[in-house]
């Protein structure tokens, strides 16, 4: 394409179109379309006879097995569990959240602590001078006085002190702020960030030392830019959390060195973000026992299980549609099983409203927690408190059968450990444990009926 020429780019699925339109036609998102200004000649296939450049191909087998993936370890705990144990040299890792969740703190934490355990780390920022830099650090707990602070937007600019340092970790905040000479367009769009990613990417496989970026996130949650932003870097992690909680949660949905899935807790103080040593003892430390509509169940965070507080509130409805109000669960999933309850336990739903809530800012993803949800719905309806030492495991189907949850035994250990002594599961669940109270159920009538009593 020549010089000074656009294009249009959907940033969901990152294809190209010649013009623009409402609706991408490669993967059907609409109003995703946005212009792209081409400032350079595309890439071209070597000429019959060129030097290739590069290094010759191997055989893998040809290749040593060497002492496997170093790691640089940060100090922060909960970081470096994400990650898989800590930064990989030459990996770039993109962490994303929404303004104000404390992505910028939590980096310029990772950088004070690489610097004190003798990795060289220079931290980039776009969006704030080196003066304020100081004052958000002198804030932190831990020391950041060595740490090399750049205030630069141009690309080139950042990758050539980076070289010149000789720094191990590059930290850039943000990438949306970011831009190139190569290419026109304001920093920011979808040209420019990608080109910049792309380029960072390079540089860090090529020169060897990690990138660590921020993104911005969209309205719909999703990391700002073109989608392939995501596939281009080794890592994508997302801080998640309310505003108003302390609690925050680092979640890792794409990780070439470590399992995906992983989430971290931290908690935010008045000197920064401390790593929570105990997240399920955490999440239930604000739990008030002997109240109705309140149960406790186990979800997997990866490889971590987790104990979350779900509340339920169901009251005779003043308006003439009764209202679903869910924060932490999808809406429509609270409505199937609202529709269970009526049709397969026999408690109506059509004339109250339904409010329920998942403490600590967790988000219900996997059904193994529909059980507690249920459970807490009908000890509202029947204003009885649940067992204060009870979890509730399970999957509840269209014809109201509790079916068996994966990995419970580790969920189960998990609930031991906090002082946990009975749980309600499905009676298909093959799985014993020592000091654990097991109680098999095969449908939600069997559970209205135990909790009723």
């Amino acid at each position: 394409m020549a010089r000074g020429g656009s294009v249009f780019r959907c940033t969901d699925c990152g294809a190209e179109q010649p013009k623009w339109g409402g609706r991408c036609e490669a993967c059907g998102a609409w109003n995703t379309l946005v212009e792209e200004a081409v400032g350079r000649t595309g890439g071209r296939a070597d000429r019959k006879g060129a030097t290739p450049s590069g290094s010759p191909p191997v055989r893998l087998s040809a290749l040593g097995a060497g002492p496997g993936v170093e790691r640089w370890q940060t100090g922060l705990r909960e970081f470096d569990f994400v990650l898989g144990g800590g930064i990989v040299p030459g990996s770039v890792v993109l962490v994303g959240g929404e303004p104000g969740i404390g992505k910028s703190t939590l980096l310029l934490q990772c950088a004070a602590r690489l610097e004190q355990a003798g990795v060289p780390t220079l931290y980039v920022s776009g969006e704030e001078s080196p003066d304020q830099i100081r004052l958000r650090a002198e804030r932190l707990a831990v020391d950041a006085g060595a740490v090399h602070v750049l205030g630069e937007t141009r690309l080139e600019a950042i990758m050539y002190h980076a070289h010149a340092l000789g720094v191990r970790v590059v930290l850039v905040d943000s990438i949306q702020t970011t831009y190139t000479d190569e290419l026109e367009g304001a920093p920011g769009n979808v040209g420019q960030v990608r080109e910049c990613a792309a380029r960072l990417m390079r540089f860090a496989k090529e020169a060897g030392p990690a990138v660590l970026l921020v993104g911005h996130v969209t309205k719909g949650g999703g990391i700002a830019g073109p989608k392939t932003l995501e596939h281009i870097v080794d890592t994508v992690l997302y801080f998640e959390g309310e505003s108003t909680l302390d609690h925050r949660i680092l979640r890792a949905v794409k990780n070439r060195f470590g399992s995906v899935d992983e989430i971290g807790v931290f908690e935010m103080t008045g000197a920064g973000l401390e790593p929570v040593a105990d997240p399920a003892a955490a999440f239930l430390a604000g739990r008030t026992t002997g109240v109705s509509g309140s149960a406790v169940t186990a979800l997997m965070e990866g490889t971590r299980p987790l104990l979350v507080e779900i509340q339920a509130l169901a009251t005779n409805s003043g308006f003439g549609t009764p209202q679903r109000v869910a924060t932490g669960l999808d809406h429509r999933r609270l409505a199937v099983l609202l529709a269970v309850l009526e049709r397969r336990g026999g408690l109506p739903f059509g004339e109250r409203d339904v409010f329920v809530n998942v403490t600590g800012g967790v988000r219900l993803v996997e059904p193994s927690t529909d059980l507690a949800v249920v459970a807490a719905l009908v000890s509202s309806v029947h204003d009885r408190p649940l067992p204060a030492d009870a979890v509730f495991l399970g999957e509840v189907g269209l014809g109201g059968e509790i079916r068996p949850v994966a990995a419970v035994e580790r969920r189960l250990g998990e609930a031991a450990r906090q002082g946990f002594r009975r749980v309600f599961l499905s009676a298909r669940s093959r799985v014993s444990l020592p000091g654990l109270d097991l109680v098999g159920m095969d449908g939600i009538g069997e559970l209205a009926r135990r909790l009723a009593a």
